[in-house]
């Protein structure tokens, strides 16, 4: 499976204490992230991610292109809910096209976790 990996700032180290949990699944799909997500799970895990620009550059939409030609089949998007974000047009527009395009989109450990654990 193609998954995106997506945090803001307040929330990448939970994507880190995530994917390094998780990293006996995670190694088994091809991983794609925004640029300091991306880049800071590697230098973590050691996984192999293809990365993307940061998310206010232009990452998010990056992803979101993807998701609009079919290519990606799973988003996990660690969202901070209490931070005012400058690019969040661009955040909803993601989440928007994962429902119509049927991505399964995760935005808290919560659902994550449910997601992650039916790949086993």
């Amino acid at each position: 499976m193609n998954i995106s990996l997506i945090a803001h700032d307040e929330k990448k180290e939970d994507m880190l204490e995530f994917v390094s949990r998780y990293k006996h699944i995670f190694e088994r799909h091809t991983l794609y992230a925004t640029g300091t997500t991306g880049k800071r799970i590697t230098e973590e895990t050691g996984l192999p991610v293809h990365r993307f620009l940061s998310g206010p550059l232009g990452g998010d939409q990056q992803i979101g292109s993807k998701i609009a030609e079919g290519n990606m089949d799973l988003v996990i998007f660690l969202r901070d809910p209490l931070t005012s974000q400058p690019h969040e047009p661009d955040v909803t527009a993601l989440i928007r096209l994962c429902d119509v395009h049927h991505i399964p989109v995760a935005t808290n450990i919560g659902s994550a976790e449910v997601f992650v654990k039916s790949l086993k």
